[in-house]
C-alpha cells in the first residue's frame, strides 16, 4: 500500500491556495526549491503532474484539482480535530445542548436523546424547542451541539450543516377504543370521513399523509391540526378523533394515553436526523445517540413489526 505523505500534500495545498510557489514558499518559510523538491515527489507517488507552466504561473491540471478537492477536506477536517478537542471541558459534566424541532413528538425525542445518560461520564442535558430556522441558526452560532428535526437541512438555506439520519419508521393510527375498533376491518379504507386530528399542514408528515389519502381515494374528516404532537394525542386520548403517530412510538403511546391502535402502513414514513455542524459527528453523547438508533432504536422496530 501507497502512503500518503500529509506534508508533501500540505505543500502542495498551500501553493493552490497562495496561487505560486513563490508565496507558498515564503508561507511556509522555506526555499523555493525545497518546496518544489517536495512537490515533485508527491508528483512521483500520485504518478501525474499536479500543475503544468504557463509562462511563469503555475496552472494546476485535472489531476491537481482532483487532489486540492481531497486536500481541502482533509485539512478541513483536521481543523474540526483540534477544535474540537480543544472546546471539550476536561472537568465536570458532559453538557449536551440540543434543539428539537417543535413538530417533532416529544415521546421521539425522548427516546433518541435517552442514550446520552447512558454513558460513563455524567451528561448534563439541556434542551430548547422551537421552530426549524431558530434552531438552526442557533447551532451555527455554536450555542448547540446538534438539532433534532424530522427533515434534512434545505438545500435553500445559507448555512453550512451537515443532516446525519437516524433512522426511519412508518406510521399507526390511534384512536379510543369505541373509536378505534369498528375501524380496524378493511383499514385503511374505513378512515374515509372518520374525523381526524392531524399535523399541520407544510409538515413533512402531512405532506406524506395527504398523498396518502389521495391514492387511496380517502377523504377523512379534518376536525383539528397542530402544530404540538403531544396536544393532538391528548385530544385523540379524550376521543375526539383519530390521530397519528411514528410506529416507532406505538409501544409509549398505547401505555400513556390509553387508546387502541387502528392500523399501520409504511407506505408513509417518518424520518428522524440529527443535524450537527460537524461532518463526523464528535460529542459523545450524539454519538451515543445516533449508534443506538442505528443498532437498536429502529432496528428492533422492523423486527417487532414483522411479528404483528
Amino acid at each position: 500500500m501507497d502512503w500518503l505523505n500529509y506534508h508533501h500534500l500540505y505543500y502542495f495545498w498551500v501553493i493552490m491556495r497562495e496561487k505560486s510557489l513563490t508565496a507558498a514558499s515564503r508561507k511556509l518559510r522555506l526555499s523555493p526549491s525545497t518546496v518544489s523538491a517536495q512537490l515533485a515527489r508527491l508528483e512521483e507517488m500520485l504518478g501525474g503532474k499536479l500543475f503544468q507552466r504557463t509562462g511563469r504561473n503555475l496552472k494546476p491540471t485535472d489531476l491537481g484539482l482532483l487532489v486540492y478537492r481531497y486536500a481541502d477536506e482533509i485539512f478541513a477536517l483536521g481543523r474540526e480535530l483540534v477544535d474540537t478537542v480543544k472546546g471539550r471541558p476536561e472537568v465536570g459534566p458532559l453538557t449536551l445542548k440540543v434543539g428539537i424541532v417543535d413538530v417533532l413528538p416529544k415521546l421521539v425525542a425522548r427516546r433518541l436523546l435517552q442514550p446520552a445518560w447512558q454513558l460513563s461520564e455524567p451528561v448534563r442535558l439541556i434542551c430548547y424547542e422551537g421552530k426549524e430556522e431558530n434552531l438552526l441558526a442557533s447551532l451555527v452560532l455554536h450555542n448547540l451541539d446538534v438539532v433534532l428535526s424530522d427533515r434534512p437541512v434545505g438545500a435553500g438555506l445559507s448555512i453550512k450543516a451537515y443532516n446525519h439520519l437516524l433512522g426511519e419508521c412508518g406510521i399507526t393510527f390511534f384512536a379510543v377504543e369505541k373509536l378505534a375498533l369498528p375501524l380496524r376491518n378493511k383499514f385503511p379504507l374505513t378512515l374515509d370521513k372518520v374525523p381526524m386530528l392531524l399535523p399541520m399542514k407544510m409538515t413533512a408528515l402531512r405532506g406524506g399523509l395527504d398523498q396518502w389519502f389521495d391514492s387511496l381515494g380517502i377523504q377523512p374528516h379534518v376536525i383539528g391540526e397542530f402544530d404540538d404532537s403531544a396536544l393532538m394525542m391528548v385530544f385523540g386520548q379524550e376521543g375526539e378523533g383519530v390521530f397519528v403517530a411514528p410506529s416507532v412510538i406505538e409501544d409509549e403511546i398505547l401505555r400513556q394515553y390509553q387508546v387502541v391502535a387502528i392500523g399501520r402502513t409504511t407506505e408513509v414514513t417518518v424520518r428522524f436526523y440529527a443535524i450537527s455542524v460537524e461532518r463526523i459527528i464528535s460529542h459523545p453523547a450524539v454519538m451515543a445517540i445516533s449508534e443506538t438508533a442505528h443498532q437498536e432504536f429502529f432496528c428492533r422496530l422492523e423486527s417487532e413489526q414483522r411479528k404483528k
